[in-house]
């Protein structure tokens, strides 16, 4: 009979914790006027002064069709200034699978610059829920 190594055991079992927790855990925050749902990663928010960093993800209640295909959902790393009410985006991820593993498009802007938050969007939810009082 063959022994399973105690220190391989001792291994998993505290390495299996650590995995788990690496997950993002989205806290849902809205929706956006077309009734899609707005979710937060809450390790994602740092806050310095006027200005919030978070990733926001949306979920498209039906797939938007676009010329790479339909897309499922969005990860967005933002920046939103609370005092003047606008947002800079520093990169996109549009997913085109119910489970967000496939990736359809990543944009990363070299250079984001701050910028009208269009009223019932992702960035309206976000704005909203990051920058309350």
């Amino acid at each position: 009979m063959r022994r399973f190594p105690t220190g391989a055991a001792l291994v998993v079992l505290f390495l299996a914790p650590a995995a788990a927790s690496a997950q993002v855990k989205w806290k849902e925050i809205g929706t956006t006027a077309s009734g899609n749902r707005v979710y937060v990663d809450p390790r994602s928010v740092h806050a310095q002064k006027e200005l919030v960093d978070a990733t926001v993800r949306v979920v498209f209640t039906t797939p938007v069709e676009s010329p790479q295909g339909a897309l499922y959902a969005t990860r967005t790393r933002v920046t939103f200034n609370c005092t003047t009410r606008r947002m800079a985006v520093k990169e996109n991820t549009f997913f085109g699978n119910a489970k967000e593993t496939k990736v359809v498009e990543h944009k990363v802007n070299k250079i984001p610059g701050f910028g009208w938050v269009p009223e019932g969007s992702l960035g309206t939810v976000a704005l909203d829920h990051l920058c309350r009082k």
